[in-house]
């Protein structure tokens, strides 16, 4: 019996359900906070959210992010404020998805899609521009040849994460802090993790109504 008995953990995981996916035609459903691949979001007129304030770049530890701004034209603005994002660019060999950047942004211009299979055979093809980096007329990534799109990998960017502004504050939870996406509208509030989830904070607490 001594020689079976190293086989028993090998005998009761043969009959469990099997955890693997026939991936890459299949792929696992991603947590909601998960990081991936970012977008430029736009507003649901279509404007762009990014203001050109380089905050993102200032607190990126990577330093991947390279943002240069320039003045809105007042016949022709491209951002509802003075100015907007003229350069914007993301080094992807650098990038460690700690999502600074997102949290950073005060427009949420910057948010995350569930997309991290994407390979590149150059290394130009890594850095990614705005042009590759704002979303489309419908508010969708663009997909581009060396990503592995599958369905709605951008159906919920990180955007909604900041239901628990500012800094992570629970008193934030449930409230909804951030303007409306093109081709999303306004997103739902994020449940938090404690305390009664049908739960609001106080008006004076600063909350968004």
């Amino acid at each position: 019996m001594g020689r079976l008995s190293g086989f028993r953990v090998t005998i009761t995981q043969v009959f469990r359900p099997r955890v693997t996916e026939k991936f890459p035609q299949e792929k696992r459903p991603k947590p909601p906070r998960f990081h991936g691949r970012h977008v430029l979001n736009r507003y649901e007129d279509g404007m762009e959210k990014c203001i050109g304030c380089e905050l993102c770049a200032g607190v990126c530890p990577a330093q991947c992010i390279y943002v240069r701004g320039a003045d809105n034209l007042t016949d022709a603005p491209v951002s509802p404020g003075e100015r907007y994002g003229f350069v914007y660019e993301i080094n992807y060999l650098r990038c460690i998805h700690c999502d600074l950047c997102v949290e950073a942004c005060p427009t949420e211009a910057i948010t995350e899609t569930k997309l991290f299979e994407f390979s590149f055979a150059r290394r130009q093809d890594a850095i990614y521009t705005k042009d590759e980096l704002l979303v489309d007329d419908e508010g969708r990534a663009r997909r581009q040849p060396w990503e592995l799109w599958l369905g709605g990998e951008d159906d919920e960017t990180s955007a909604w994460m900041r239901a628990t502004s500012s800094s992570g504050n629970a008193a934030y939870e449930n409230r909804v802090a951030w303007s409306g996406e093109l081709g999303f509208g306004v997103r739902e509030p994020e449940r938090g993790q404690g305390g009664d989830p049908g739960a609001l904070p106080a008006p004076d607490q600063g909350g968004v109504s």
